[in-house]
């Protein structure tokens, strides 16, 4: 059954998930070790941000306070994706697995709105939620990408010299 969710608390959540979400890349890009993975979070982080801006030029409330305020706030402490991060970290986890940690995340995340988007009654908040999904998946395709360089597996812009027809 549709839930009754408006465009001002659908953007309210998006704009939660993806401060969230890049709380967590800078997180992950201050402890990686491997420059040009360092590069792709801090990369990813930036798009998050611009994304968490878009989504509050929208945003009509006032709980959430300035932009610069609420975007460098320290990361809220209950974060999942930062307590995932934060186990991996104290496991000495490797640069591997907290992408593979990202991976999933990211997986969770979009799944998340997608579900959301399915239930929502207001056109313009579905509108809203499955564009932060369809972000969220570019952002897994990117994370992807440079698992498998970084793993050594054939890079996508490698498969012509691998695949003939």
């Amino acid at each position: 059954m549709p839930q009754e969710l408006k465009m001002q608390e659908a953007l309210k959540q998006a704009i939660h998930a993806k401060k969230n979400l890049m709380d967590f890349y800078l997180k992950a890009a201050e402890v990686n070790k491997n420059p040009e993975g360092k590069r792709v979070l801090e990369q990813l982080a930036k798009e998050v941000r611009e994304n968490v801006a878009r989504f509050f030029d929208y945003y009509k409330g006032s709980d959430l306070g300035p932009f610069n305020d609420f975007i460098n706030a320290p990361p809220h402490p209950d974060s999942a994706m930062l307590v995932s991060l934060q186990k991996a970290l104290n496991a000495n986890m490797s640069e591997r697995k907290v992408r593979e940690l990202a991976l999933k995340e990211e997986e969770d995340m979009e799944k998340n709105f997608i579900m959301l988007a399915q239930k929502v009654v207001d056109p313009m908040a579905r509108v809203v939620l499955e564009q932060v999904a369809k972000e969220t998946r570019n952002h897994y395709d990117i994370i992807e990408s440079e698992y498998a360089r970084t793993m050594g597996m054939v890079h996508e812009t490698d498969i012509d010299t691998y695949v003939r027809e």
